[in-house]
């Protein structure tokens, strides 16, 4: 039944996502936010087919700490399900992603229109400079910006390297830092096709401000409560 209910839910995703990526195209002339909201739309069918045809639910524990300001997301990575999920938990947003992903058709078309920020991971410190310049740009823009500070989708269970960037957008925009932690990966595992049914935890930390402290010792604080708070919702 897991494999029948998965093949559903990929077929509708296959049906709803082209017109989206096209739709988030058509509207670049709006500003940004309304896009945002627009195209968002796409998230909330897809969480809502998800809980239909794999019964994955989620729960949220900490909504009452997302600030009504733009606020930068530094959050678990585990699975696709949290690209999708934070649209719906979060206010209007954009990615911090790999320049790749911008040459997968619909998608990457769709990332672009969206005003994504594409870093090249190989440029090194240039990357830092394009990741300020346009993440100041974006929250000024009154985006959220989302950002995996392990770079890449990780087991449950295990723990990848927290690169710098995310803390140091904070710190050099002195923008409010918002902590995610979450279990998607044990519902929706990395790479996989298969989704099992069960309600996804997911863990919103207080409000971190970012003035006066330090990237690496921000980075290693997001790291630490991160993981704490991972491992917690792994061992329920």
């Amino acid at each position: 039944m897991i494999y029948f209910r998965s093949f559903l839910f990929s077929i509708g995703m296959l049906i709803i996502t082209p017109p989206f990526c096209i739709l988030a195209i058509l509207l670049y002339p709006l500003p940004p936010v309304t896009r945002s909201r627009i195209v968002s739309s796409w998230a909330y069918i897809t969480i809502w087919w998800l809980s239909i045809t794999c019964n994955l639910d989620f729960e949220v524990e900490g909504a009452e700490n997302i600030p009504s300001h733009a606020c930068i997301v530094l959050s678990k990575h585990q699975s696709a399900w949290e690209t999708i999920a934070f649209q719906i938990i979060f206010p209007p947003q954009i990615w911090v992603m790999k320049r790749e992903l911008l040459w997968v058709p619909f998608l990457g078309w769709a990332f672009a229109a969206l005003e994504s920020i594409a870093i090249d991971r190989q440029a090194g410190r240039e990357a830092l400079k394009q990741l300020v310049s346009q993440g100041k740009d974006r929250l000024e823009k009154g985006l959220w910006v989302v950002i995996f500070p392990e770079g890449t989708r990780t087991s449950p269970g295990s723990r990848g390297k927290y690169h710098i960037g995310g803390a140091w957008l904070a710190t050099h925009t002195k923008a409010t830092v918002i902590p995610v932690a979450h279990n998607a990966g044990e519902f929706w595992p990395k790479n996989s096709f298969l989704k099992r049914s069960g309600t996804i935890s997911v863990k919103i930390g207080k409000p971190i401000f970012t003035e006066n402290i330090k990237p690496d010792a921000l980075n290693r604080s997001i790291e630490d409560w991160i993981e704490k708070e991972v491992n917690q919702l792994h061992s329920k």
